[in-house]
C-alpha cells in the first residue's frame, strides 16, 4: 500500500502539477505525509497547480531564481566537501611506467572554497559552426523536425578528435543519441520501440517505488529542475528510475542510478532517457555494474589496480603499505559514473568520450586521478588517512583539455588498450576459479 501511495501521488501531480516549480520547495506528500490538522491541508492545496503554471508571465521571484543560476541550471552556491584542485601539470607527461616522487612531497592537495564558476568556453562559437558543417539530418518527423543526425561521411574521422575537445552544449542532445545509436548499433525501430515500453511501464508495480522515492529529492541538489519536491523534474526522474527498475530482474534499483538518470534529463526528455539507459544497461555494461555484487565494478578495480601495479609500482606499494583497498574509494567513481566526483561541466565533458569510446573510459578517468596524485600517496609522510580522504574528495580540474587530452592519449595507446581486454579475460576466470576474492587489494 505504501508503494501505490507513491505511485499514486506521483500521477495525481502530474495532472495538477505544483505551484513554484523550480523555485519553492514545494510540500512533502510521500515520505512525511500530509498532517491531520486543517492548517497542513491547507498548505497542501496551496501547493497544487491552479493549470495557468505553464501559461502565465514569470513573477519577480522566478526571475530572480533564474538569474542566480549558472549555464547548466546550478544555483551558485557550493555544495561539495572536500574540494581539492586537480592540478594540470602532472598531466603534461603520458601515462608511463614511473617511480616514486620525493619523500618529503606534501600529502594534501590544494583545497577550494567554493567551485569556480562555469563560463562559455572560448571556442564554444567556433565549435559549434564546425559541429554545424559536420552533421547532416538523417531523419525528420511529419513536422519535418529533424530526428536523427548523422556524421557526413567526409568528416566521420574528425568525431572521435571533435568529442575529445567537448561537444558544445546546443549540440549534445543530438550528438549523444547519435553515439548512443552507433555504439550499439540500434536504430529509430529500437528507440520506438523502448519509448512505447516506457509508457507500459508506468502504471507497473516496482517493489523498488519506496526506495527511488526517497532517493529522488537527494539527487542532483542545487539544479533548478530538481529543486522543488514533486516539480517537473522530480516526477519524470521517479518515473525513469521506476520503469527502468522494471527492466532488469537482475539490476533492478540502485541509488548510482539516479544521478545518471538525471543528467540525462537535462537533456532528454523521460522516454529518451529510458532508452538511453537502456542502451547504457545493454552496449556499455552497465548491466554488470548495477547486478547484485557489483561484478562490473570489481572487474574495472581488477583493471585499473593492474595498471596501477604496472605502471605506477611505488603507488601501488603504498596502497598496499596503507591497507588501501580501491573499492573504498573508487567505488562512487565507477557506479555514477564520476557524476559526485567532478563538476557538472566536466562530468560532461567525460560522458561525452565515454558515449564514444565505453567502459574503458572510467578506468582511464580513475588512473588519471591517481597518477596526478601518486606523489601524495606516495609521500613518507603519508598514511591510510590522508591517501583516502584525498582520493575521496571533490575533483576541480585546473585545465578540463588537459585531462580529456591526457586519457585521449592513454586509450590511444594500442598496447593499454590491448593490456586492458586481456585484464579483463584474467579477472572472469579468476571469477570462474574462485580466486576473485584474494585478487584486488
Amino acid at each position: 500500500m505504501d508503494a501505490f501511495h507513491v505511485r499514486n501521488t506521483y500521477a495525481q501531480l502530474d495532472m495538477s502539477g505544483v505551484k513554484g516549480d523550480g523555485y519553492e520547495e514545494g510540500v512533502e506528500r510521500t515520505r512525511a505525509r500530509i498532517g491531520a490538522s486543517r492548517a497542513s491541508q491547507l498548505c497542501a492545496e496551496a501547493a497544487l497547480g491552479d493549470g495557468t503554471e505553464k501559461s502565465k508571465e514569470l513573477d519577480e521571484q522566478e526571475i530572480q531564481t533564474l538569474a542566480n543560476v549558472d549555464r547548466y541550471g546550478f544555483f551558485n552556491v557550493p555544495s561539495h566537501d572536500r574540494l581539492i584542485l586537480l592540478p594540470a601539470a602532472p598531466l603534461l607527461k603520458r601515462l608511463s611506467r614511473t617511480t616514486a616522487g620525493p619523500p618529503s612531497a606534501s600529502t594534501s592537495a590544494t583545497s577550494l572554497d567554493s567551485l569556480p564558476p562555469t563560463p562559455i568556453p572560448l571556442k564554444e562559437a567556433s565549435r559549434i559552426a564546425k559541429w554545424n558543417r559536420m552533421l547532416e539530418p538523417e531523419q525528420r518527423d511529419e513536422g519535418a523536425n529533424v530526428q536523427i543526425w548523422r556524421v557526413k561521411p567526409s568528416k566521420g574521422l574528425k568525431l572521435s578528435e571533435r568529442t575529445y575537445k567537448g561537444i558544445p552544449d546546443r549540440w549534445r542532445s543530438a550528438v549523444w543519441e547519435l553515439l548512443l545509436r552507433r555504439f550499439s548499433r540500434t536504430g529509430n525501430a529500437e528507440t520506438t520501440k523502448l519509448c512505447q515500453d516506457y509508457r507500459n511501464a508506468l502504471d507497473k508495480p516496482s517493489s523498488y517505488d519506496i526506495q527511488i522515492d526517497l532517493d529522488v529529492p537527494r539527487t542532483i541538489g542545487g539544479h533548478i529542475m530538481f529543486r522543488t519536491r514533486y516539480g517537473a523534474g522530480q516526477r519524470s526522474l521517479f518515473h525513469v528510475l521506476h520503469c527502468f527498475s522494471l527492466r532488469c530482474s537482475q539490476c533492478g534499483y540502485v541509488q548510482g542510478m539516479g544521478p545518471i538518470a538525471a543528467t540525462l534529463l537535462c537533456y532528454f526528455d523521460p522516454e529518451r532517457v529510458y532508452a538511453s539507459l537502456v542502451r547504457l544497461h545493454d552496449s556499455y555494461a552497465l548491466h554488470n555494474i548495477f547486478s547484485p555484487g557489483f561484478p562490473g565494478l570489481l572487474e574495472a578495480i581488477y583493471v585499473q589496480e593492474r595498471i596501477t601495479e604496472h605502471l605506477m609500482p611505488d603507488v601501488y606499494a603504498a596502497f598496499k603499505k596503507h591497507m588501501i583497498s580501491t573499492t573504498s574509494y573508487a567505488t562512487k567513481w565507477y557506479i555514477t559514473l564520476f557524476a559526485n566526483s567532478v563538476p557538472f561541466q566536466t562530468q560532461l565533458r567525460l560522458w561525452d568520450a565515454f558515449l564514444l569510446e565505453g567502459q574503458d573510459l572510467f578506468i582511464a578517468v580513475a588512473v588519471c586521478i591517481v597518477w596526478v596524485y601518486r606523489d601524495h600517496i606516495t609521500s613518507a609522510n603519508a598514511n591510510f588517512e590522508t591517501v583516502l580522504s584525498l582520493l575521496s574528495s571533490f575533483f576541480v580540474p585546473e585545465d578540463e583539455n588537459a585531462v580529456l587530452f591526457w586519457i585521449e592519449k592513454t586509450l590511444g595507446d594500442k598496447k593499454l588498450r590491448s593490456n586492458m581486454a586481456k585484464w579483463r579475460l584474467d579477472w572472469r576466470r579468476l571469477v570462474a576459479e574462485g580466486k576473485d576474492a584474494s585478487a584486488l587489494l
